[in-house]
C-alpha cells in the first residue's frame, strides 16, 4: 500500500508508537512519518506507507504550526508537563506562597498580562538562536541527549538557528497562556516556553501543544488510528482475504471497505503542491520505469515535477539536468495486488 495519511496523534504516544501500530493496522510493514511529536504533543502526525516512504526526503524542512498552552510559576526538567519541577523553581514558588502547593502556585502571575506577554512574544519572532531541550533526541557524540539526561549526565546542546515565522499569545488565563505559533523544522515550542519564563524570572514550561499542520497537511485532514482500526477491520471479513472490489463497487454509491480505507489517504495530487505535474503516456512511463531521461519541454523553468502513470499512480519525481531534459530522481514502482491477511512482526 503505498500513500501518505495523517493520523490525528494522542497524547502519551511517541511517534514510533503510532508507526508500530499503523504497521500493524494496515499489514504494512514499510510505513515512517514525516516529522517527530513529543509523547505529550498531539495533532497532524503525517505517516507515509510503501515505496511513498521514499517521499520523506522532500519534507525534512517543512514549516509546522502549533496551538498550545504555556504554563508560569516553575520549569521542568524536561521543558514540558511530562518533566519534574526544577529544583530552583521549586523553592521560589514555595517563598512566593508557601501556603499552596507547588502545582497551583502561580508564581508572578500578577505582574503580567495578556499586552505584556504579546510584547515578550514578539521578541522571539524571525531568525533566532534556540537551545534544545536536554531531554531531546539531538545526539551528543552519536548518542541521544535524552538518554544522557535520563541518566543525570551533563548535557550541552549548541544552539541551532530557527526561524519562528508567527509567535502570538490569544488569551491569558490565570497562571497559563495560550499561543498559535508557525515554525521553522527543528524549532521546540518547549524551549521558546522555557525561555519565555526564564526571561520574566517565574520560570515556565509547555503544559499542552498540538500540532495543527505540517507542510501541505493540515488537521482536517487527520484521522483517529481508532477511526483507521475500524475501517481496516471491515476489510479483514473475519479473518479471511480481502476480495478485491467488485467491478459493480464502482457503479454505486456505497462504498466497499477497500475503497472507504482508500479514502482515507491523501490523494497523491495533493502532495508536494509546489511541484509541477504531467501525466506521462505509456512509452514515457516505460522510458521512467528503466531510468531513461524523458523530455518535457512544457516544464523547461521547473526544477523538479511529478509524473504520473494515470490519475491516481505516482509514478516518479523527476529532476531537470539541462534544458527541458529531467531525469528520473526517485521511480516507484507499482503498488502490487492486496491479498492475505498477514502482519508484520
Amino acid at each position: 500500500m503505498n500513500g501518505v495519511i495523517i493520523i490525528d496523534k494522542p497524547a502519551g504516544w511517541t511517534s514510533h508508537d503510532v508507526v508500530n501500530r499503523m504497521r500493524r493496522i494496515l499489514q504494512q510493514r514499510s510505513i515512517g512519518h514525516l516529522g517527530t511529536l513529543d509523547p505529550l504533543a498531539t495533532g497532524v502526525l503525517p505517516l507515509v506507507t510503501g515505496s511513498l516512504t521514499r517521499l520523506a526526503q522532500f519534507y525534512i524542512a517543512s514549516e509546522k504550526t502549533y496551538e498550545g498552552v504555556i504554563r508560569f510559576g516553575f520549569a521542568t526538567n524536561t521543558y514540558d508537563a511530562d518533566g519534574e519541577p526544577v529544583e530552583t523553581h521549586v523553592e521560589a514558588a514555595a517563598q512566593a506562597c508557601p501556603e499552596r502547593s507547588l502545582r497551583g502556585c502561580p508564581v508572578a502571575i500578577a505582574t503580567f498580562n495578556l499586552s505584556t506577554l504579546q510584547t515578550l512574544a514578539a521578541e522571539f519572532h524571525g531568525t533566532i538562536q534556540q537551545t534544545p531541550p536536554p531531554f531531546s533526541a539531538k545526539k551528543i557524540q552519536g548518542v541521544p541527549a535524552y538518554k544522557l539526561a535520563r541518566k543525570q549526565k551533563e548535557v550541552i546542546l549548541e544552539p541551532v538557528q530557527v526561524e519562528i515565522k508567527e509567535f502570538t499569545i490569544t488569551a491569558v488565563e490565570n497562571d497559563r497562556a495560550h499561543f498559535r505559533a508557525r515554525v521553522s523544522s527543528g524549532t521546540y515550542m518547549r524551549s521558546i516556553a522555557h525561555e519565555m519564563g526564564q526571561r520574566l524570572g517565574c520560570g515556565a514550561h509547555l503544559a499542552s501543544l498540538r500540532r495543527t499542520s505540517v507542510a501541505e497537511f493540515d488537521i482536517t485532514q487527520a484521522h483517529t488510528i481508532e477511526e483507521i482500526e475500524t475501517t481496516c477491520h471491515s476489510e479483514v471479513w473475519g479473518g479471511r482475504p480481502r476480495p478485491p472490489i467488485p467491478p459493480a463497487a464502482t457503479h454505486s454509491t456505497e462504498l466497499h471497505p477497500r475503497q472507504q480505507l482508500d479514502t482515507l489517504f491523501i490523494h497523491p495530487r495533493q502532495l508536494l503542491p509546489h511541484f509541477p505535474s504531467v501525466t506521462a503516456d505509456e512509452p514515457t512511463a516505460a522510458r521512467i520505469r528503466s531510468g531513461r531521461p524523458i523530455n518535457l519541454p512544457e516544464l523547461s523553468r521547473a526544477r523538479q515535477v511529478k509524473v504520473f502513470a494515470s490519475q491516481t499512480e505516482l509514478l516518479a519525481i523527476a529532476t531537470r539536468v539541462a534544458g527541458t531534459l529531467f531525469h528520473p530522481k526517485i521511480v516507484f514502482p507499482a503498488e502490487p495486488p492486496r491479498t492475505g491477511n498477514h502482519v508484520p512482526e
